[in-house]
């Protein structure tokens, strides 16, 4: 799986507001990550819309609309990207396979389940206290 980088960069963003007790603007957010300023006032703008991050305008900036530990990076992935897997832009269940390939399409919604197991138990509060998961820890062990 590629994480695109509208995603990436929308919970980058989150976890520097779940570590901050003041507002951040969005250049500000963009110079702690590293990320472009104007890619990134879209993205707090989506995720303004989808009620992740409230905004002030002359009052400092956006902060979270909700406690961190209540907020997954399946939330964020999903608000960012739709679905964690498409085969050709649609669902997996859709695909249809012919001959050895028959069995293709359960792969692929296996592969879903796994992804949205590990993004909706892992929160933006646990990544930026470093206090993941037990069984996500012991995934991100395991070598390449």
């Amino acid at each position: 799986m590629q994480i695109p980088a509208k995603a990436e960069y929308a919970i980058r963003a989150l976890l520097e507001l779940a570590m901050s007790e003041e507002p951040a603007t969005a250049d500000t957010l963009a110079q702690a990550q590293g990320l472009p300023t104007r890619f990134l006032a879209s993205i707090l703008n989506d995720l303004r819309r989808a009620g992740y991050v409230t905004s002030r305008r002359g009052q400092g900036g956006y902060q979270l609309a909700k406690p961190a530990a209540e907020i997954t990076v399946a939330d964020i992935m999903q608000t960012m990207e739709g679905s964690l897997v498409e085969v050709h832009g649609r669902p997996p269940e859709l695909a249809s396979y012919a001959g050895a390939a028959l069995h293709l399409r359960e792969v692929w919604i296996a592969a879903r389940v796994s992804l949205t197991n590990v993004f909706e138990t892992v929160t933006l509060e646990q990544i930026a206290r470093g206090e993941l998961p037990q069984p996500v820890s012991r995934l991100a062990g395991i070598p390449d």
